[in-house]
């Protein structure tokens, strides 16, 4: 299991949210992909908050089973 690493926040990345994310904010994350991992950050403090790197195939399995949990 990859438990992944905190890290400062990384502006040099392409970061984005989910286009289900509504305009008002609310409880929302970025994610930003590299060749070997995806780095998430809290989109409400996207330059103050610590990034979190994980793993590609485990990010790959995260989306697997949210897509599987009901809503």
């Amino acid at each position: 299991m990859n438990t992944g690493e905190t890290t400062p926040a990384r502006p040099e990345l392409a970061w984005f949210k989910s286009s289900y994310s509504g305009a008002e904010g609310g409880q929302c994350v970025e994610v930003a992909a590299t060749a070997d991992a995806v780095h998430i950050r809290d989109s409400k403090r996207p330059l103050t908050s610590p990034t979190l790197a994980v793993g590609r195939e485990a990010w790959a399995g995260f989306l697997d089973l949210a897509a599987e949990s009901p809503a």
